[in-house]
Parts: structure tokens; C-alpha cells; sequence
């Protein structure tokens, strides 16, 4: 007997969709050409209908700033034509990854069913996907690295691989908008040698990422293999400072970020000629690329460094009165610890109430488990580290390929089940893609990592409860195992070893009106401050329809726009919300859900829950993967990201301002939005946007 999976035709929600496309299921036609596009008929009539952006409007402004892309027409894209783009993207990357993979007509329904499915934001591709899918980016240049939100490299590298590729690695991960998690394993191994003083080898450094990346690989080759020259470099071919950047958005900084970086790295290389790399070597060098690629016009850099549980230089590399020379670059990265379960945590916890770190990542969790639920299976055993927010387990030079999805935008689990069939078969699609590593492209083929997410947990459990949620995770983990074992037989590749992660979103969820990941907000009522620089075209229409707006007092030609936001009056807040009730929901996840991990920071009460860190961490190392703890806000400051309000001053400010559909009022003026530089790295719901 035909299982419902194993034969499309037999799948209700592909012969529901079929009758509702008015598609005649066939067997045998199968698509040959590369280029995919969903008709004129079906799109048309989503052209015309209001877009449910979340937030009282500050969705829509999210979306408009990073996200909608400038058309050939020259005109800014509305939520149609980008969500047009994704799925026409997705399709045209299968057929030229995998051509033959999939029927023509069943390329046609599931292409309509996700693009309903990311219109109505049951899910959303990650914020590296809604700005890259479908562009020149992926297009043109085949550059699927960029649909990649992270990665992991260990410092420690096997024998026939140089020593100067994770440095490099992480580098044009970056430069591409791949947060980086990466390892202090290196330490010890490493020999700087002294190059040959009166000989040099001149780099004239192509305008490119590529030249960069290379002059970084031919600075530190020359200090890490013996009897090697000097080296000079020749800045003449990088741009100048100012000229827009076409392919990735933003505007070049010139060659001085790159002048600074391998100023500081002969600095480093310098001083400790005839020894190995420390673990603070590693992790300045590390910070000291972010630092560039950040001062380089990719707007954050996010990297996470992990060092071994009881290396206590590591864990006080973020204390500034005893390094006080790494406040220059020690902000890059978070660091966390591979904490080994049974360890003394009180060190660690010492460090945490003075400046938030170190994380904890319990590595050997992330080796021997799945989900919590389920008994250990060991399939990650080669799992070296994770990625900066931490919800995913990775190997060396291992990238990930995330995605999205709304549970509380469902009305049923069937529903639920029918989004969660197009958000996994968008991602295992990003995984057919080839990346410009080769030691990436290895993993990634025998792994198929995905990390498919979960968003609005907190109103999800307001509104339906705790047990709803345990069905809809547990099953639904179920139901997409049987998915993957489908969808990879037809792809002829191997089924994912993890397919479930908690990622913390920020940007995107703001699109879909959710609270971020599994989160509990600071405030049902508050003000949201999204900073633009004064000549964006979307300040005087934000003005038109009575938005606040002011200068920004830390950043010349910026401005504040304030948007109240009500999240609805069941939602708990963090203030009615323990440090053990959030580690609980994270155990939770962890348990029924996340294959993966969950990426959660834990907010606590410095006066009132200091003391409960430690016991806590010993009870939840038996049921979490990563945690990362972060002090309740206390005081305020000057034009806050979010500031608490109450309903009355809710009241006060959205009745000024004027319901405006801001892509249209946009499309219909006379300036051009610039091509947006889009979200970088792991989406994070701490990032500003700014």
C-alpha cells in the first residue's frame, strides 16, 4: 500500500492544492528548463490584497528597509513581487542543483502552495533568504553561501589543510553575511615563524571579496611557514570610500578597514615570533577580521568563540579592566564555553554577573542526542562546536541552512503540518546548493543540516496552553521526519542528520508580527525605534502619516521613528516571567522539538536571581545543548530600541499616526528606495535596526 508521502498524488494537501490551481496531476512530464515562474493569473490577484505586515506597521517598515529589493523597472518591490522572487528563486535553484527532480505540474503546485504559505507568513525563508533568493546573488553569481545564515570552523585542522583556512574561512563567510561560530582548538599548534626581512612578495589586491580574503591568507602564510618573505600589499585597485555596492547593497568603505586589519595582524604576528598561538591569539585574530568586515560596510558582524570549560584566560578575555586593550575588538564575538556536564560552574557564573559571558555549550549533548525526548543516537559525533546564536550543532566548515515558522498562524495542526511540508522542502532546496569551499560542500552533502524553526512561542502558548504546544512540536517533528525521507528520495541526496532548531529571529518575525523564537517580551505595550538615515525616502512618508520622528543622537544624518506596538492582552512579559520558567520552556523545545538546539538567553533579575544561576545550570546541563544568561535591563537611556509604555500612552501615540500601506505610497512617489543591504548573519532578536 502506497504511504501518503512516498507518491505526491496520493498527498491530501497536494490534491486539495491541484484542485484549488486547477493543475491535472500527470506522471512522466518532468521540467528541463532551468528558469522557473509562477503565472501572471495566479499572481495577480495577491497583487491586489492588503499585506497582514505585523506590528501596528513596524513589520511593513522592516520589511521596506531590509528587504524590498529595486525591480529592472527601477521601481521598489511590494510584498508580492519579493515573495514572487523567493519562490521563483527556489524553484530555479532546484532545476539547475538538481534538474529532473520533480514533475513539472508538481513543481507548479508546491511552488503555489509556498508562495501562499510566505505571503500569509505561515512561514518565511530566513532573513538571509528573503534578501538573497532570487536576486543576481544566487541568479547570476550562484553565490548559495549567502542563503546560508551560519557556520562553525575548529582552529584545529586535520593534516594536508593549512593552517591559515579557518581564519580565511571565516572571513568570506562573513564578508557574504555567515555568522561564524569557531574554536580556540588551535592553541599550541600554530608556530609563528619570522619572514625573511630582505625579501618581499608584492600583492596588488583586487577590488573583489575574494582579494581581500586572499591578502589575509598571504599575510598570515608568510608568519606560519618557515622561510617565507615578507609582504607588501598594493591598495591602488579597491574602490574609494562612498560608491554604492550593487550585488550586496550598502556602499564601499575603501581601503582603510583593510589597511587597519593587516596593520594589526604584522602586530600581532610580530610579537610572538618563535612561539604557537595562544587561545587569546586565536580569538583576536578572529575579532580583529570581524572588526574589519564590520568597518568594511556589512552592518554586524557575528562570530561566537569557544573555549574549553576550564581555560580561565578564555573566559576572562571579556573582562576589560584586566585586557583592557580588546575593548577595540573584543565586542565582536560572544563567547561561550564547551561546558562538560558535572563541572564547577561557579568560576563561569562570576564572570556572567560582571559582563554576561561566557555562554555554555554542551558539546557532548550535541554529539549524543537528537531531541531530548528521544534516546541518544550518537549520529553527530563528528559535531565540533555551533553558530553564534547557537541553535545549531555543527561540524567543522559545516554551514547552515535555516527557516521559519508561525505556529499561532495556524488554525489547525493540519494546516500546520501543510506549512511545515513547503518550509522544510524550501530549505532542503538551499542545501542542494554548492558552495565556493570545498571542505563545506563535503559536509554539507553527507549532512543536509537544517534548522527548522519555530517563532511566536510565547503567544502561542498564551493563547492555547502548554499542551497544545507539546502536540504541535512533537508531532510535528514527526511528520517532517517522514517529509525528509520522502522529499530526499526524490532528490536522490541523503536524509537530513538534524532537522529542527529554536533560532532567536528578530527582523523576521518582526515581518509576521511574532515575538522572536521562544522569548518572552519585555512589555505588552511598548515603543519600537528603527533608526534611517535621513535621505531614505520612507522618512517623510513615515512623517506624512504622523510617525514621531527625531534626530538620532548617537549617529549623525540618522533618525528615530517610533512605532507602538500592543502585543495583545494575554501575552506574559519577562517581568512576570522566572529564570527557571524561561530555562524550563527552553528544556521544553529542546525536549520535543529541537533536534538541534535552542537558542535561548535566559534574562534574569540581578538583585533577585544572581544566586539562582548556578543551581540552575547544574540542574538543566542534563537537558539543554547551549544557554547564554543576560541581566534584566535596569535604568534607561536616550532613544531605547524598545521602551516600555502603558496603554494610555499607547493610545496617545497610535492615534496620531494614520493607517498608510507604505509599500504603495512608496511605489507611487517619486524617489527610488536604494536596494536594501539586507539582514546579516544569524537573525537576532537583540539587533537593532539600525
Amino acid at each position: 500500500m502506497m504511504n501518503k508521502l512516498t507518491n505526491p498524488i496520493f498527498n491530501p494537501n497536494i490534491r486539495k492544492a491541484s484542485k484549488l490551481y486547477g493543475i491535472c496531476l500527470q506522471s512522466g512530464l518532468r521540467s528541463f528548463s532551468t528558469t522557473f515562474k509562477l503565472s501572471e493569473s495566479f499572481l495577480e490577484p495577491y497583487r491586489a490584497k492588503k499585506v497582514n505586515f505585523g506590528f501596528n506597521g513596524l513589520g511593513e517598515i522592516a520589511y521596506i528597509r531590509t528587504y524590498s529589493r529595486v525591480k529592472e523597472d527601477g521601481s521598489n518591490e511590494q510584498w508580492a513581487d519579493t515573495v514572487e522572487r523567493i519562490v521563483n528563486g527556489c524553484f530555479s535553484m532546484l532545476n539547475y542543483c538538481a534538474p529532473n527532480s520533480m514533475y513539472q505540474e508538481m513543481q507548479e503546485i508546491n511552488a503555489m502552495r509556498m508562495y501562499d504559505k510566505i505571503y500569509n507568513f505561515k512561514f518565511l525563508p530566513p532573513g538571509r533568504g528573503i534578501w538573497a533568493m532570487g536576486s543576481q546573488i544566487t541568479e547570476k553569481k550562484r553565490l548559495y553561501t549567502a542563503l546560508n545564515n551560519c557556520a562553525f570552523v575548529s582552529t584545529k585542522v586535520e593534516d594536508g589543510v593549512k593552517n591559515t583556512l579557518p581564519f580565511t574561512f571565516l572571513m568570506d563567510s562573513s564578508m557574504l553575511g555567515v555568522g561564524v561560530g569557531f574554536d580556540t582548538k588551535g592553541a599550541g599548534h600554530i608556530r609563528i615563524f619570522q619572514p625573511i626581512q630582505d625579501r618581499y612578495t608584492t600583492y596588488q589586491i583586487p577590488d573583489t571579496r575574494e582579494g581581500w580574503v586572499e591578502s589575509i591568507e598571504i599575510l598570515l602564510s608568510s608568519f606560519f611557514e618557515e622561510g617565507k618573505p615578507s609582504v607588501k600589499f598594493d591598495y591602488s585597485q579597491i574602490r574609494q570610500k562612498g560608491i554604492p555596492l550593487k550585488i550586496f547593497g550598502g556602499f564601499s568603505s575603501g581601503p582603510e578597514p583593510l589597511i587597519e586589519l593587516h596593520e594589526s595582524l604584522q602586530k600581532l604576528c610580530s610579537s610572538i615570533i618563535g612561539t604557537t598561538f595562544s587561545v587569546r591569539n586565536i580569538v583576536d585574530i578572529m575579532n580583529l577580521i570581524g572588526k574589519c568586515v564590520v568597518k568594511g560596510n556589512i552592518r554586524r558582524s557575528a562570530e561566537i568563540a569557544m573555549g574549553e570549560y576550564d581555560d580561565k584566560e578564555f573566559i576572562q578575555l571579556k573582562n576589560y579592566q584586566k585586557y583592557p586593550e580588546r575593548m577595540d575588538h573584543g565586542w565582536v564575538s560572544n563567547n561561550s564555553i564547551l561546558a562538560k556536564t558535572g563541572m564547577d560552574y561557579s568560576h563561569a557564573v562570576e564572570n556572567i554577573l560582571t559582563n554576561g559571558e561566557p555562554g555554555f555549550a554542551w558539546l557532548q549533548n550535541m554529539r549524543d542526542y537528537g531531541r531530548m525526548a528521544d534516546p541518544a543516537d550518537y549520529k553527530d559525533a563528528k559535531a565540533a562546536g555551533g553558530n553564534p546564536c547557537l541553535e545549531q550543532t555543527l561540524e567543522s566548515f559545516e554551514m547552515c541552512t535555516l527557516v521559519e515558522t508561525f505556529p499561532n498562524h495556524h488554525q489547525s495542526f493540519d494546516d500546520f503540518k501543510d506549512t511545515l511540508e513547503l518550509a522544510f522542502l524550501y530549505a532542503k532546496i538551499v542545501t542542494l546548493g554548492l558552495t565556493h569551499c570545498n571542505e563545506t560542500n563535503e559536509v554539507m552533502a553527507r549532512n543536509r543540516r537544517i534548522g527548522c524553526s519555530m517563532s511566536g512561542i510565547a503567544q502561542f502558548v498564551s493563547d492555547r496552553g502548554l499542551e497544545a504546544l507539546r502536540r504541535t512540536c512533537d508531532e510535528g517533528y514527526k511528520y517532517l521526519r517522514e517529509y525528509d525521507s520522502y522529499i530526499s528520495k526524490q532528490f536522490d541526496v541523503p536524509e537530513s542528520i538534524k532537522i529542527t532548531s529554536i533560532k532567536p529571529s528578530g527582523t523576521v518575525s518582526l515581518l509576521a508580527g511574532a515575538t522572536p523564537g521562544m522569548h518572552f517580551p519585555e512589555s505588552q505595550y511598548y515603543i519600537r525605534r528603527v533608526r534611517l538615515s535621513k535621505d531614505n525616502a520612507l522618512v517623510p512618508i513615515l512623517q506624512g502619516a504622523g510617525y514621531r520622528t527625531e534626530e538620532d543622537v548617537y549617529t549623525p544624518n540618522t533618525v528615530c521613528v517610533e512605532v507602538p506596538v500592543d502585543l495583545g492582552p494575554n501575552i506574559r512579559t519577562l517581568e512576570n516571567v522566572s529564570l527557571w520558567e524561561q530555562l524550563s520552556l527552553a528544556s521544553f523545545l529542546q525536549k520535543y522539538w529541537a533536534d538541534n538546539q535552542v537558542s535561548c538567553t535566559a534574562s534574569f533579575d540581578p538583585e533577585t536571581e544572581k544566586d539562582q544561576i548556578e543551581p540552575a545550570l547544574n540542574h538543566f546541563q542534563y537537558h539543554l545543548k547551549g544557554v547564554s544568561f543576560l541581566p534584566k535591563a535596569v535604568g534607561s537611556y536616550a532613544q531605547m530600541p524598545y521602551e516600555k509604555i502603558d496603554s494610555m500612552k499607547y493610545k496617545e501615540i497610535s492615534s496620531k499616526i494614520t493607517p498608510v500601506q507604505l509599500s504603495k505610497k512608496l511605489s507611487e512617489s517619486e524617489i527610488t528606495f536604494e536596494d536594501p543591504v539586507g539582514e546579516k548573519y544569524c537573525d537576532n532578536s537583540s539587533c537593532e535596526l539600525a
